[in-house]
This record gives structure tokens, C-alpha cells and sequence, in this order.
């Protein structure tokens, strides 16, 4: 243990949190570090899908894309029931370390985003490793992007009013996003939302160490995700796995953030260090650290009543609708 372990203050786990990790605990659930790829994925869909949970109607379009290195990138477009609106656009990366996850394992917070906030939230698909390792999943997340920007009227959207986001390895590619749109001069992007993202901290760091095991997202989890995801290259000195390595130069001019981070989260860490480099470019930067929540907490339906999960996802739904208000009323977002 070291010295910042011992001094760290311990975290309170609300109860509905403190329930699911007993359940885990007690139902002998293998951890997906230690499964095939095929069965954790199995494993991490099941385990949303036993959980009954309210989801808010809402306008689903699956649609095929016709960009990215494959030439096709499968979204869902999101939209509040019945509405025939031009909407602005939240484009979302979900997370699963890469390998695991889809619309199915996180629409509930994304149906929810999409009827209260009266958005079309772009969901996308992107290929998962180890079938398709870095940058693909960037590349994938920059094309959807960019063809929302150029089509959007399409399927009715808004491309002059787009948002990126999205939650642990999601957040990491929003952050991608938002760096290629710099350097390749568009889209313009009016905010980037990042939900515990991994932004390449340092296994020395306090979150690293304190929250290792125990808390439902290990650090074994984490590297078994990194190295399906690199294919064992060392791609942590690239800026589009590793935010963290850009410069501050790199950094300015980015799209305002929304960072949210989990107290007991080996994350939690770096992605605040993330929100702080940020904030050292000149980056508007709001982040918050929910107490006693765990890495997952917004999209795991067992905690989807929970008053963290419910008060993040407000949280989200408030940073679109102001940065939407303003671009409307022609206020820089």
C-alpha cells in the first residue's frame, strides 16, 4: 500500500451500488477479463438485459453509412417520439473497453437523453477489437461525424448543432473526434461530453491503485480491454488512445467539456487530469466527480435508479440544452 492508499479518504458507496457489487460478489459472475471474447460479451449483455428497467419511447432508425475504412458504419438516430423536427445532433460512442457493448447494452440512458432533451442522439456502432484494433474505432467515430455534418438534413438533423460524447472508451473517442476535427478543419463540433473516459493515466496513479479490484471495473479488466484493443503495439504514446500525451497546443481550441468522473473508479484519476489539461488550453471545462459511484454507474441498469446515475444523466441532458440554446440564439457554444 502506498502513502497516497493509506491517506486517501474511504469511499461511502450508496446503497443501491453497494447492492449490485454484494450481488456480483455473491452470484459467482466471472469477471470478463477472464472470459473469450464471444462469452464476455454474451456475459455483458445478459447482465443488462436481466435487469428490468423503464425505457422512454422514442423514433429508432438503424441505418448504414456508407464512410469509414470499411466502407460502412451501422448508427441508430435516436429522435423523441413522433417528432418531424430538424433537431440538433448528439453523436454517442459507447463504452465496453472497445470489445464489449452496443445500442442494446446502452440505449436506456440514450432513449432518455433523446426524449427529454429533444435531440436525435446518433448512435454508433463502431467495429469492436479485437476484429478491428486502433484507430479504426476513431476513424469509424470521425466518418459518422463528418457525414452527419454533411447530410444531416437527410435525415433530419440539424448539422450546424452537433455534440460528441460518450461514456469510458466512448469518451476516449470523443475526445478523438474533437482533435481530427481540429486538425482537419471540420466538423465544427459545439461540445464534447465525457463520461469517465480513459485518457492513458499512469498505472501509479491513486485510482489506479485504490479501486484495483473490488469495484466492479478492475484494473486486470482494463488491461485485457487495452490489449485486444492495441493488438500488443504500443500505441500509448498516440494521442487518439491516450489523450493525456497531447500538448497543450494540441488541446486548445477544442470544443467546451462536460467531464463527468466516478470516485471509485481506477479512472477517475486521469480523466480528471484530462478535464485540467484542458482547462491549461483555454478549454471551457465543467467536471465532476460523483461520490461513492463506480466506473459504468450511468449505464449500468441495475443502478439506473440510483440518485448519482439519475443526477449525471440530468447533468448531460443540461449541457445539451444550454449548448444548443446558445448556438440557436447565435452565442458562441
Amino acid at each position: 500500500m502506498t502513502q497516497n492508499d493509506e491517506t486517501a479518504p474511504q469511499p461511502v458507496l450508496d446503497a443501491q451500488t453497494q447492492a449490485f457489487l454484494n450481488f456480483l460478489k455473491a452470484s459467482g459472475r466471472p469477471e470478463l477479463h477472464t472470459l473469450p471474447v464471444p462469452e464476455a460479451r454474451a456475459v455483458f449483455a445478459k447482465g443488462q438485459a436481466l435487469v428490468p428497467v423503464t425505457k422512454m419511447p422514442v423514433d429508432v432508425e438503424e441505418r448504414t453509412l456508407p464512410v469509414g475504412p470499411n466502407g460502412k458504419i451501422k448508427v441508430y438516430i435516436v429522435r423523441p417520439q413522433a417528432s418531424k423536427e430538424i433537431l440538433p445532433a448528439f453523436i454517442y460512442f459507447h463504452g465496453g473497453g472497445w470489445v464489449v457493448g452496443s445500442f442494446e447494452t446502452h440505449d436506456r440512458a440514450v432513449r432518455y437523453i433523446a426524449a427529454t432533451t429533444r435531440v436525435a442522439v446518433v448512435f454508433v456502432e463502431y467495429s469492436l477489437s479485437p476484429e478491428a484494433q486502433y484507430p479504426v474505432a476513431n476513424e469509424e467515430a470521425y466518418a459518422a461525424t463528418k457525414w452527419i455534418s454533411e447530410h444531416g438534413a437527410e435525415v433530419g438533423i440539424d448539422a450546424s448543432r452537433i455534440v460528441v460524447g460518450g461514456d469510458s472508451a466512448g469518451g476516449t473517442m470523443a475526445t478523438a473526434v474533437c482533435m481530427m476535427s481540429k486538425q482537419h478543419g471540420g466538423p465544427r463540433i459545439a461540445a464534447q461530453i465525457l463520461i469517465y473516459p480513459t485518457t492513458g493515466g499512469s498505472p501509479d496513479l491513486p485510482s489506479r491503485q485504490q479501486f484495483a479490484s473490488g469495484y466492479f471495473f478492475s484494473q486486470e479488466t482494463a488491461n485485457w480491454f487495452w490489449s485486444h484493443y492495441s493488438g500488443g503495439r504500443p500505441i500509448h504514446t498516440e494521442t487518439g488512445a491516450c489523450p493525456l500525451r497531447a500538448s497543450v497546443e494540441d488541446l486548445k481550441a477544442l470544443p467546451p467539456a462536460l467531464i463527468i468522473t466516478a470516485e471509485c473508479d481506477v479512472l477517475r484519476d486521469e480523466g480528471e487530469l484530462y478535464a485540467r489539461k484542458l482547462m491549461q488550453a483555454g478549454v471551457p471545462v465543467i467536471c465532476t466527480r460523483y461520490l461513492g459511484a463506480i466506473h459504468g454507474f450511468v449505464s449500468i441498469n441495475a443502478l439506473a435508479e440510483s440518485a448519482a446515475t439519475k443526477a449525471a444523466i440530468e447533468q448531460v441532458c443540461g449541457m445539451l440544452r444550454d449548448t444548443f440554446a446558445a448556438r440557436t440564439s447565435g452565442q458562441t457554444a
